[in-house]
């Protein structure tokens, strides 16, 4: 497990929380995309995320998404739900991944059938769940997300 722990609001990576105050603004936030059709999901997993010091934006469906990361905006972790209106999960994941997009993708998705987990894992995910996480699972992602930044 990679240490990681939250300093002035700012999730920081490291094994050391001495960190000299005037250097604090130089840590850099960690940004989230949460990508749900539905409000309240998105409400619940911004909210658990900005508890451990993520910055974070929403997203309707995953179109909003994709052109989010056209527009030049990056972000380090994206959460996507798997169905959506306009563009689902399968579709954005795979068409970020098409346009070179490293961040970390969770998938959430309802529905709890292997098989189906499995279709939306080969798009390109770095994991997935079932929805709505909890704090246990953010921190676990939270725990993946720390390795992959290091």
């Amino acid at each position: 497990m990679v240490p990681w722990f939250y300093l002035a609001g700012k999730m920081v990576i490291g094994s050391s929380k001495k960190v000299v105050a005037d250097q604090i603004e130089e840590v850099r936030r960690i940004c989230a995309l949460v990508v749900d059709d539905d409000p309240l999901v998105r409400r619940i997993h911004g909210m658990l995320l900005a508890r451990y010091g993520l910055e974070t934006e929403a997203a309707e469906n995953g179109k909003e998404a994709v052109d989010l990361f056209l527009s030049g905006k990056t972000f380090d972790l994206v959460l996507m739900d798997m169905e959506m209106p306009v563009m689902d999960g399968l579709q954005a994941t795979q068409r970020l991944r098409g346009m070179g997009v490293s961040s970390m993708i969770v998938g959430v998705t309802a529905r709890g059938l292997e098989a189906e987990k499995e279709a939306f894992m080969a798009t390109g995910l770095d994991a997935c769940w079932v929805k709505p996480l909890n704090a246990e699972a953010i921190i676990s992602v939270l725990d993946e997300l720390a390795k992959k930044l290091l």
